[in-house]
């Protein structure tokens, strides 16, 4: 199985063109079969080419963490390719970038009307900010001027908010809009895109736990950790499981009480992801690993 995955048609450049090229090729295919002279056209494309991009950003958030939890050379080539999978991740991107850009510079009217919203601008932006970073740091030249804390924050940072990006789009998608506007029933890929972003974060939390574990006591760590503990950590993580496929029994009544305070209810206007929705039920599970986890010396 090493040999298979160290075999050069997988790993590195060739991965990339392997994975970007097809991406290319179907977005121009269809760029084609679109009206490009109108504002709903080109909205068409800014969504179909962020489709490819979606899982990706999800497979790179949780290489690290699936090596941790499930050591193998399936995961050592998915941690030594990341790089070249986020660069693919970009590809994608740069495709979405560009149909916003003819959007917003060339049917304005229909962009300020139909899709500008302050909050998701300063979403995007930041977003495409991370990424630039990350491809300039990703490459010798770049990283040279950087030192290894910056290059983590950039990476590391850059990952998380892109990841959070995408996947509160589609915790929207699949629990919010549905009952609140005149939306379409999410589609299969709504949910597949949610729940992919969800596990992505979820291996995360799981592997942030094993290294506390680890950390705590290498012979028998989890022997380190009270009951009363593991009670309470397997109670959250429960929680979080149940609330993360639940959201539209519960959302109303935690948005009104989080945004009953006036700074509240402002800040929902233009800080990215306030109220943070879609990350309760993953705070529930890093909650009940950290308790989990919380081994005494």
């Amino acid at each position: 199985m090493d040999a298979l995955f160290k075999n050069k048609i997988i790993n590195e450049w060739n991965l990339f063109f392997i994975i970007s090229i097809p991406i290319c090729i179907l977005v121009i295919m269809q760029m084609m079969a679109t009206d490009m002279s109108q504002g709903p056209g080109i909205s068409h494309m800014i969504g179909y080419s962020v489709r490819f991009a979606i899982p990706i950003i999800f497979i790179v958030a949780a290489a690290s963490s699936f090596q941790i939890l499930f050591p193998s050379p399936f995961g050592r080539w998915w941690l030594r390719n990341r790089k070249y999978i986020g660069l693919c991740f970009a590809v994608a991107m740069a495709w979405q970038g560009a149909f916003i850009f003819i959007l917003s510079t060339f049917t304005r009217d229909y962009y300020f009307e139909e899709i500008y919203l302050l909050r998701d601008e300063l979403e995007g932006t930041v977003g495409y900010i991370f990424l630039t970073g990350m491809i300039i740091t990703s490459f010798a030249f770049g990283r040279k001027h950087v030192n290894s804390h910056q290059w983590k924050l950039i990476q590391k940072g850059g990952v998380y908010f892109l990841w959070s990006y995408a996947f509160s789009v589609y915790w929207w998608n699949v629990y919010y809009y549905p009952i609140h506007e005149p939306f379409p029933t999410p589609e299969v890929y709504d949910y597949i895109f949610y729940w992919m972003g969800f596990g992505a974060m979820a291996l995360r939390i799981a592997a942030w736990g094993k290294k506390r574990l680890i950390k705590a006591g290498k012979q028998n760590p989890s022997s380190n950790v009270p009951i009363a503990y593991k009670g309470i950590g397997i109670l959250f993580i429960i929680l979080g499981l149940i609330a993360s496929s639940t959201a539209h029994l519960w959302i109303d009544a935690v948005n009104a009480f989080v945004t009953s305070p006036a700074w509240s209810a402002e800040m929902v206007l233009w800080l990215p992801f306030w109220p943070l929705e879609p990350f309760y039920s993953l705070l529930l599970l890093g909650l009940g690993t950290l308790f989990f986890t919380k081994a005494v010396k």
